[in-house]
């Protein structure tokens, strides 16, 4: 299995606490590479896997994560994750920008948004 990436998510009270974060992260050097309203992400314009996500919501999902995990074959780790008995907190299905994705609860109460970028 390949991780291609772990972002942090991070999940702030308003668009205006988005907006100050994005701000913030900027003056340590991250750039936004992401911005749909109610989710922004910052990478490093030199290591563009260093990434740190900030959320007001999550539209598609009962609760914003913990962390997100980009692995290279989502439903391979999605058959894992089922098998083991962990708690699915949501179903694996696409998203329209561009992910196939689900979140499992980890043994410590943390929800994980596992992904693939789909086409990757």
């Amino acid at each position: 299995m390949t991780i291609r990436r772990i972002v942090p998510d991070v999940q702030v009270g308003s668009e205006e606490q988005l907006e100050t974060s994005r701000d913030f992260y900027g003056l340590l050097g991250f750039e936004e590479v992401m911005n749909m309203g109610w989710v922004t992400t910052m990478a490093s314009p030199s290591n563009p896997t260093a990434q740190i996500s900030f959320f007001t919501e999550e539209r598609t999902a009962p609760v914003v994560p913990d962390f997100s995990v980009e692995v290279e074959d989502v439903d391979a780790v999605y058959a894992r994750v089922v098998a083991s008995g962990a708690e699915v907190v949501r179903e694996l299905r696409e998203e329209e920008w561009g992910v196939r994705r689900f979140f499992v609860r980890d043994p410590n109460g943390r929800v994980v948004n596992v992904l693939s970028h789909l086409g990757a």
